[in-house]
């Protein structure tokens, strides 16, 4: 004896359903991901167009207007690539360099909230050397000093106050406290560190000084 086993029988969609049910697959991740985009459209088009001048025969037109095209063509191209990944000098230079001997490529802003939190907590030395490394960062972002990997702090501190004239005298005095707390053991104090925040904040408020067209040399 033969028993009937229930089966649902087979859906077929009405042709709305049917594309609905397409455009609902077509909208998965794996397929919309594989999809060019406008700008890949758009470099197809001129590249399929810019083929086919070269294709076109006698009647096609003539060399000099071909290499006019091509030149026309290939400065537009160079323009997309500047607006889409920017000027390699400039992208370089956003990179943060390490300051003075340490693996460390934190922004300004990292270093000012590292400095806040030693001060909050009491460690004036740590506090006093993220201020600095701040201060640095920040002027470096600024293009009104040059930091290379080797750059020393006094380096930094002589460049700084070449810009800051009415400030070199406390941006000299940062500088070998830094050197002073970092590599020979001195201590500083709540005051110093203190008053290295506050220059900190007046560079910040200050606009760019009148300078050279390139930042001064690092000095070694």
């Amino acid at each position: 004896m033969r028993l009937a086993l229930p089966f649902d029988p087979p859906l077929v969609p009405d042709p709305d359903e049917a594309r609905r049910w397409l455009q609902d697959e077509l909208a998965e991740p794996r397929y919309t991901a594989a999809r060019p985009t406008l700008f890949d459209r758009a470099m197809q088009a001129i590249l399929e167009w810019f083929g086919s001048l070269f294709q076109a025969g006698p009647a096609g037109p003539p060399p000099a207007v071909l290499a006019l095209i091509a030149v026309i063509v290939i400065a537009g191209l160079a323009v997309v690539a500047l607006l889409v990944f920017g000027r390699p000098r400039l992208r370089a230079r956003r990179r943060a360099v390490a300051l003075f001997g340490d693996d460390d490529t934190r922004s300004a802003a990292e270093l000012r909230r590292a400095a806040e939190r030693a001060f909050a907590a009491g460690d004036w030395d740590l506090a006093f050397l993220e201020r600095f490394r701040a201060i640095v960062r920040a002027l470096s972002d600024r293009e009104l000093l040059r930091v290379h990997p080797g750059t020393t702090a006094h380096a930094a501190g002589e460049q700084a106050a070449a810009v800051f004239a009415d400030r070199a005298s406390e941006l000299r005095d940062a500088a070998q406290r830094f050197d002073g707390v970092r590599y020979l053991g001195r201590d500083a104090d709540r005051e110093a560190a203190h008053r290295l925040a506050e220059l900190d904040a007046e560079l910040e408020r200050r606009p760019d000084p009148a300078r050279a067209e390139e930042p001064a040399e690092a000095l070694r």
